[in-house]
């Protein structure tokens, strides 16, 4: 299917749906989507970054208009991973870590929608993995994208989509979901995404001084114990960031609040992107989606078991208002003075049990604290 041999309104629902259903699971789904209103990839196969781009299948012909829509049999509920990877690509053999993990769950009727973060650091039991060699056990979460990405005989050569499977197991496993699509950004693929959209406007709810950065972009100096040299400052108020920035505030986790604010900034992040893209018309625009596209190359990988066109179609009915942002509490966890990780806590948790249940919106009517405003 050729994206301009679409009718006026069936591209615009396409492209508009697209950024608003999968925004929320890659902070900038219009990028996607359009790539695959010109072809999609069979179910399970990366959309880029794959390690076999040969795999890629042939395009799905245009539904007639009196045919039912794509993605028309999907009811929900649905469950979709969306995590950003520091791949280190300038340091051979890095295994890619998963520095963010947000879970969006739309429920039955498809209605709704909740993103929430799982921290990094999160204590977890990892399942055995035979095809990575992993034998499984409890640690940070943040490793099972490592160990799940290593592929036997090839020390070098990790696999980010390998790492995914396994990441996505441990969090299905955690969380009682069933994960049925997914996405991986690494922190290039961010950047360049946000610079292509012509950057983003945010409201920064604390002073976050950077740890890695200098005023102009340029990486802080590397010193014992940490960096040097003048820091990027990020003052509390409206602010409009561009990629290197958005990048570079959302990663800060030194911080007051520590992993907990960080999680909370990067959902605004994904939020603030939405509202970008819808705002201004973004989705409408096949030749703006292009560039974007060309500029995240192959930073993106997507793995799900239906079309990311048929689930944009599906999320369709998801209003703005009706996207909820959560953040879920946790505390560390140590043996005397060594730290081990994080747990959350028992209001934390129980947000995941309920929303099992479907019974989200009256845990969060009882526990207000837990909806992030952006």
């Amino acid at each position: 299917m050729i994206l301009g041999s679409m009718e006026p309104r069936r591209r615009w629902l396409v492209l508009g749906l697209a950024a608003l259903a999968v925004v929320a699971l890659i902070a900038g789904g219009t990028v996607v989507i359009t790539r695959l209103t010109g072809g999609d990839s069979p179910a399970g196969t990366p959309v880029a970054g794959s390690p076999s781009p040969s795999s890629v299948g042939t395009p799905t012909p245009t539904p007639s208009p009196s045919g039912p829509p794509p993605g028309a049999k999907i009811t929900g509920p649905l469950t979709l991973l969306l995590v950003g990877v520091d791949t280190r690509v300038s340091v051979p053999g890095w295994e890619p870590h998963s520095d963010a993990v947000l879970v969006l769950h739309v429920p039955k009727g498809l209605g709704r929608a909740y993103l929430f973060s799982l921290p990094r650091d999160l204590l977890v039991d990892i399942p055995a993995f035979p095809k990575a060699g992993y034998k499984g056990g409890k640690t940070k979460l943040t490793h099972s994208m490592s160990f799940g990405s290593r592929v036997p005989g090839k020390p070098k050569q990790p696999s980010t989509a390998q790492g995914y499977e396994l990441l996505r197991s441990t969090v299905s496993g955690y969380t009682g979901l069933r994960i049925d699509a997914g996405a991986v950004l690494t922190f290039a693929g961010f950047d360049r995404l946000v610079n292509a959209l012509g950057g983003v406007d945010i409201y920064v709810d604390q002073r976050v001084a950077s740890l890695h950065r200098k005023p102009d972009g340029k990486y802080r100096d590397s010193a014992p114990g940490g960096y040097t040299g003048p820091q990027q400052v990020y003052e509390k108020g409206e602010q409009h960031l561009n990629g290197w920035q958005a990048l570079d505030y959302a990663r800060q986790r030194y911080i007051t609040g520590g992993d907990y604010a960080r999680q909370r900034h990067q959902q605004q992040l994904v939020r603030a992107l939405t509202r970008k893209i819808l705002d201004e018309g973004l989705a409408r625009q096949p030749e703006r989606v292009d560039q974007v596209v060309a500029a995240l190359g192959d930073t993106l990988i997507y793995v799900g078991g239906n079309r990311i066109v048929d689930l944009a179609y599906a999320l369709s009915g998801v209003p703005e208002n009706k996207f909820v942002l959560v953040g879920l509490p946790g505390s560390g966890v140590g043996k005397g003075s060594a730290y081990q990780g994080e747990q959350l806590t028992s209001e934390g948790r129980k947000f995941i049990t309920e929303l099992r249940a479907g019974h989200a919106d009256a845990y969060l009517a009882a526990h207000p604290k837990l909806v992030v405003k952006t």
